[in-house]
């Protein structure tokens, strides 16, 4: 891991498997995530994965093939525990991919609150190559994310798509050059860090919410938690230096 001021680098490395994620590789992101998520200097986590050409590959096949089905209920639960780490943290997530996300890596991915991908970047859900299909929320995510009728396309044909359909299709936030991908994505992460961190967290929670539960209690439990923020010294600051014409300090309290 790597930190740039409040902003936490995550890396996937294993590019000797295209960061293909195995039991340690998973388990060892999971705990990453639960550190970070107590650690009220960051701010913004960036995942990516090692080299230049897979972000993650998917799952270890290998390991699967040999799965009971305890097992492979067992495994998909620790991906949805490193997915839930990324999507219901307080941290702003963001995926930098800069290569392959297929699989359980693009499903990584679409758990991330914001993706950015290098133009050499391929996503897709092939899971039914396999006689499977996506366990780490994809089908979930990829529904809500691009909407039902992409989710069925990708999933359901299995096909891999390039970053530039990826952009049509909303799968990602942006493309950009694969050398420029990690610096552009960084400037980006720390635009968000620079955001009241009680207000980041507040806001990804209400907006993780808007395509769930009732639309008339969403709107209720936004407009409380808005005003709860108006107790903070973090909304005193941000209103403070706007009337000031300066820069706010926020200290997340």
């Amino acid at each position: 891991m790597q930190r740039e001021g409040a902003v936490a680098v995550v890396t996937v490395d294993r590019p000797e498997a295209m960061n293909a994620l195995d039991v340690e590789t998973l388990g060892e992101l999971r705990d990453r995530l639960t550190d970070l998520r107590k650690d009220d200097t960051v701010r913004v986590v960036v995942l990516t994965g090692a080299g230049d050409r897979a972000f993650a590959a998917g799952a270890d096949i290998k390991y699967m093939s040999g799965l009971t089905v305890g097992q492979a209920k067992d495994w998909a639960g620790l991906g949805h525990q490193v997915g839930q780490l990324l999507e219901i943290a307080p941290k702003v997530s963001i995926a930098a991919i800069n290569g392959f996300a297929l699989g359980g890596g693009c499903e990584l991915a679409l758990a991330c609150d914001l993706r950015y991908a290098a133009s050499t970047a391929k996503l897709g859900q092939p899971e039914v190559n396999l006689g499977i299909f996506p366990g780490w929320g994809g089908t979930q995510r990829l529904a809500r994310v691009c909407g039902l009728g992409v989710a069925k396309d990708l999933i359901l044909t299995g096909r891999v798509v390039d970053a530039k359909e990826a952009l049509t299709i909303g799968l990602v936030n942006d493309v950009f050059d694969a050398a420029e991908l990690m610096q552009t994505t960084l400037k980006i992460a720390q635009l968000i860090a620079s955001k009241g961190p009680l207000a980041l967290a507040e806001a990804k929670a209400a907006i993780n919410h808007a395509l769930q539960g009732d639309y008339v209690a969403n709107l209720e439990a936004e407009a409380q938690a808005f005003g709860e923020l108006f107790s903070s010294k973090d909304a005193r600051e941000g209103m403070t230096a706007f009337v000031e014409k300066r820069e706010p300090r926020f200290m997340g309290r």
